[in-house]
């Protein structure tokens, strides 16, 4: 459940805060398709490093790291998948080749991961839901997206506390087979599907209770305005495509095994 720790906003003072919205999802965005377009390990490996500053400026390590540890599990998944996959096509062989690109493929997802969960832990679902409102969406879709970005990290918590109330009941969770894991787990989303529900009537109620959707023309408390660090954003969002399509298609990218042959052959030359 900590991998949605990700999605809950902090309310921190910091220059990464401070960014407009737009921005910030424009870079995200950015960073996204850059991700797709390469499959080799050392660009992902830069991605990857690259949002460490992001993450040191924001003061959200602690969060951030939470939703990185969430993410394991998934990630571990990918890594297996690909390399069963590859290793079955490549007759029941491991390859240096079959292994960096299970690599490959897990730090891509951990890549997107880190990126969606800065955007998320320093954006504010206010700010979020304006910023979706000047690009002139809906606002019933702004409202729905927002109330999601809100509710997630709500119930993981609240999923988190009813497993731990199960278990000091007795419930086991990590014992038996697969199928007897599955079932354990029918006395928790039980708890939680009716929680949800609850908490959706009461939301309904509190729209009604003050009108909500009879005035078309809405007024917000928050202005969004670009500042000094919003183009800084912007000039860097436009370096990182820049240099990325660059390497892409002007550069030949060497794989790790490739460096590793170089580097022995350098070291056996010099020896």
């Amino acid at each position: 459940m900590s991998v949605f720790n990700g999605l809950k906003f902090r309310k921190v003072y910091s220059p990464i805060h401070d960014l407009d919205p737009r921005v910030k999802f424009v870079y995200v965005c950015a960073i996204f398709v850059v991700t797709i377009i390469f499959w080799e390990i050392l660009p992902l490996a830069v991605l990857f490093f690259l949002q460490i500053p992001f993450v040191s400026l924001a003061g959200v390590k602690r969060e951030w790291f939470h939703s990185m540890r969430g993410a394991l599990f998934l990630a571990t998944i990918i890594f297996l998948t690909n390399f069963i996959f590859a290793f079955i096509g490549a007759g029941y062989v491991v390859t240096g080749k079959n292994l960096e690109s299970a690599v490959a493929m897990t730090l891509r997802f951990i890549v997107l991961v880190e990126s969606f969960s800065i955007f998320f832990l320093t954006t504010s679902p206010d700010h979020l839901g304006l910023a979706l409102e000047n690009t002139r969406v809906p606002y019933e879709m702004v409202f729905a997206f927002t109330t999601a970005v809100r509710f997630v990290p709500v119930l993981a918590e609240e999923a988190q506390t009813i497993m731990d109330a199960q278990k000091a009941r007795g419930l086991e969770l990590e014992r038996g087979n697969l199928l007897k894991r599955i079932r354990s787990y029918i006395p928790i989303l039980i708890p939680l599907i009716v929680s949800a529900i609850r908490r959706s009537l009461e939301l309904a109620e509190a729209m009604e209770s003050r009108a909500w959707g009879a005035t078309k023309n809405r007024t917000n408390l928050y202005v969004l305005k670009m500042h000094k660090g919003d183009f800084v954003l912007i000039i860097m969002t436009i370096g990182v495509i820049a240099i990325a399509s660059y390497a892409r298609l002007f550069l030949p990218i060497p794989s790790v095994n490739e460096l590793l042959t170089k580097l022995s052959s350098t070291a056996r030359l010099l020896v």
